[in-house]
Formats: structure tokens, sequence, C-alpha cells
């Protein structure tokens, strides 16, 4: 499926849309806005492994310091409308994200869901070009992930060997032999 642009901001692939912001570090506080990275790094949501980001429809995010620490890129790729997804954003709380973009250049604060679309809106260039390798959403990989689980559950139990020779499981076996 190629990427079409999306009715907001950023290119579109399936359900998925891409977003890409590109913002100026204000000076001297490379170091401070890389320990607010690291602080986010660590809360619940967003350690490695945790996968479960407070805004459900992110496939994932990350921010890159580069230009010796003036400059920052935070990509990201999440299902459905932008719209949906600023709404979701600026209806968690923004603590943490308040704390790495107060070292940014144009940070006002984010007071209301229009101060955060502008802002955000203010530092996005959309992706020259953008692919997937997946088509699905976040919300149909966590239940292809849990029907798997449930699966494995009836493979390992005592009474699977006869309950799988019914011939109407055959493609389900086959897919799972892979």
């Amino acid at each position: 499926m190629a990427a079409q642009v999306s009715p907001g901001p950023g290119l579109q692939v399936g359900p998925t849309s891409e977003f890409s912001l590109f913002f100026h570090v204000r000076t001297g506080r490379g170091p401070a806005l890389r320990a607010a990275l690291k602080a986010l790094q660590a809360s619940p949501g967003y350690r490695p492994g945790d996968y479960d980001l407070p805004i459900a429809v992110i496939h994932e995010a990350r921010f890159v310091l580069f230009d010796d620490d003036t400059r920052l890129l935070f990509a990201t790729s999440f299902d459905g409308p932008w719209e949906s997804y600023m709404v979701d954003f600026a209806s968690k709380p923004l603590k943490l994200f308040a704390e790495i973009f107060q070292h940014l250049e144009g940070y006002t604060g984010l007071p209301d869901l229009e101060s955060v679309r502008k802002f955000i809106l203010s530092a996005q260039v959309t992706a020259s070009a953008y692919a997937r390798n997946y088509g699905r959403t976040v919300k149909e990989i966590r239940k292809a992930e849990r029907v798997n689980r449930a699966f494995q559950q009836v493979l390992d139990g005592p009474a699977a060997a006869e309950a799988l020779q019914a011939p109407a499981l055959a493609p389900l076996l086959a897919e799972a032999a892979d």
C-alpha cells in the first residue's frame, strides 16, 4: 500500500500516519533536555518492555537529539486521524512532556488543545517517504497477541491432541507451525 497524504499533517499508510517534529533546543539546554528525556524513558508506559504507552494508538515514539544537542527530532506513527491523536495527547497528563518542551524554542506552556496544536504544528515536517511492514492498528496487533497466547495455552493443554484432530483446525495448525 502506497503512502498517501493524510487529512492532517504527515503521510498515511493504511490506518496509520507518520508524524515528524523538528525543534530547536534553547541555548545551553541540551544537558537538561537529555535528563528530561531520560526521566520520560524511565516512566511507566515509556520504559523499554512496558508496551503500554499512555496514548494507546501510538505504534512507537522516539526522540533524537542532534547537531550537538541544538535540535530535537520527535518521530512517531499512530492510528487514526491526526485530530484524534492530538485530542488524546492533550487529554493526558502533560507534565512529562512539559518537562521536555520547556527546553525547546517556542514553548510557552500547553494550557489547552489549541496551544498544544499550535506548538506541535510549528515544528511539524511531513516525511518525504513513509513505509510500514504491517497493515494493522495497535488495537488489532494487541488482539492478535492475546489470541496467540490463548491458542498457545490450548495447544499446551492435556486434551489438545484429541481436539486438534478436527479437520476444521487444519489451516490454523498449518499457520501455527510456521
